[in-house]
């Protein structure tokens, strides 16, 4: 297998925030100007729209076509594009798998069915039937904690006999059962938590989907590109570096804590759709220590001394 194959985006992903206006319509400039800030500055290979850092549950399916479109203008050929079209709907996700294709995504990214728990047979039916559905490489997302359920080892083994189903983002936090199936498929294996990105290397993962890499990116590529040369000890010393960052931006929603720290830097971000509420004050004040803990300084806000 060529490494590119290994690698089907590369080797860092951020699932991007969804800017919105002040009045929460779509910021469409604004998200062109954000993704090419990931991609330019943050070093990403590849981003993620309309996942649930980008607020999906809350956005149509109009607004997810818009953005995507907006962002596959605005990176060219400088990343890739996956998009996020999980629900628990294998209709609707073929539909939004499909219209995805047409706006120029190059990959895809489908959630585990959440909240009606089927079995693994239904999930088995599930994935197949959007990679049948829409001929672009497609990520798996397995995150029970939000789903509900765990993807089995089998079912991931089985699912990789698929031509599309290339990876899976792996929130599962199950090493032991990761590494099983990364012995028996050649499935491409991306942590789906910031602070797995370094043990997901250990065990054969390829990279990251990361959240707090709106902040990390570089840091996170550095540490990812030194475990693959063989520098095993710079690689621990940057996860020890972003490690207050890995994990703090999960202390409320990362969708909040993202678009506070981007909306400090000057960024395109917004405020974020009910039922998520912005970012408290406290909030703001333990975001900013774990900046600093982790090297990365964040403006103060408007108006602060």
């Amino acid at each position: 297998m060529t490494q590119e194959a290994r690698r089907p985006f590369g080797r860092l992903l951020t699932a991007m925030v969804t800017p919105f206006r002040p009045d929460g319509a779509l910021d469409v400039d604004g998200a062109g100007r954000l993704a090419s800030y990931l991609v330019d500055e943050q070093r990403n290979d590849a981003l993620v729209i309309n996942g649930t850092t980008g607020e999906a549950p809350t956005t149509t399916d109009a607004e997810k076509e818009t953005l995507l479109r907006a962002v596959v203008e605005a990176v060219g050929d400088r990343a890739k594009v996956v998009a996020g079209v999980g629900t628990n709907d294998t209709r609707h996700t073929i539909e939004l798998a499909q219209a995805a294709e047409k706006a120029g995504a190059h990959g895809l990214l489908v959630v585990t069915p959440y909240y009606n728990l089927p079995p693994e047979a239904g999930l088995v039916r599930h994935f197949t039937a959007v990679a049948d559905a829409a001929g672009l490489p497609t990520l798996i997302y397995d995150i029970p904690k939000r789903a509900g359920l765990a993807i089995t080892t089998d079912t991931l083994c089985r699912l990789a006999e698929h031509e599309r189903i290339v990876g899976v983002k792996d929130a599962k936090g199950n090493l032991a059962e990761t590494a099983w199936v990364i012995r028996r498929t050649e499935l491409a294996f991306y942590a789906g938590d910031d602070a797995m990105a370094l043990p997901m290397l250990a065990i054969g993962g390829v990279g990251l989907v990361g959240t707090a890499s709106h902040l990390t990116g570089a840091g996170t590529k550095e540490m990812i590109e030194a475990f693959e040369r063989g520098d095993v000890a710079g690689a621990r010393s940057r996860h020890h570096e972003l490690l207050p960052l890995f994990t703090g931006i999960f202390r409320t929603q990362g969708a909040i804590l993202v678009k506070a720290a981007m909306n400090a830097r000057g960024l395109p971000a917004g405020p974020v759709r009910p039922p998520l509420v912005d970012a408290t004050e406290a909030e703001l004040a333990q975001l900013r220590a774990d900046c600093a803990d982790a090297g990365l300084a964040l403006p103060p806000a408007a108006g602060d001394a």
